[in-house]
C-alpha cells in the first residue's frame, strides 16, 4: 500500500486501506460492483484519516492553497462535470 501524504497518518490510512482492501474484495462479485451495496464497515477508518490529513495539510498551509485552486477552477469543473 502507498504511504500517506502526510507521513503522521501513514498507520491510521493503512488501517484504512487493509479495510477497504478486504471489504471490497470479499464483496467483488456482489451488491458493490452491482451498484447495491449499503453499508461500509470502513466509513470510520476513512473518516479518521481524513481527518488526521486535513489537520497536516492545515499545519503546512496546503490547505489553503487546495481551496484556492478549487475557487480557481470552478467553472471549469463544473463544465466538466456536467453541471450549471
Amino acid at each position: 500500500m502507498s504511504a500517506s501524504l502526510a507521513p503522521e497518518c501513514n498507520e491510521v490510512k493503512e488501517r484504512y486501506d487493509s479495510c477497504f482492501l478486504k471489504w471490497y474484495s470479499e464483496n467483488e462479485k456482489s451488491e458493490y460492483l452491482r451498484g447495491q451495496g449499503t453499508t461500509d464497515e470502513c466509513a470510520p477508518l476513512f473518516k479518521d484519516y481524513k481527518k488526521c490529513l486535513t489537520t497536516a495539510l492545515k499545519e503546512r498551509g496546503i490547505d489553503k492553497m487546495l481551496e484556492e485552486a478549487r475557487e480557481d477552477h470552478k467553472e471549469n469543473d463544473a463544465a466538466l462535470m456536467g453541471r450549471k
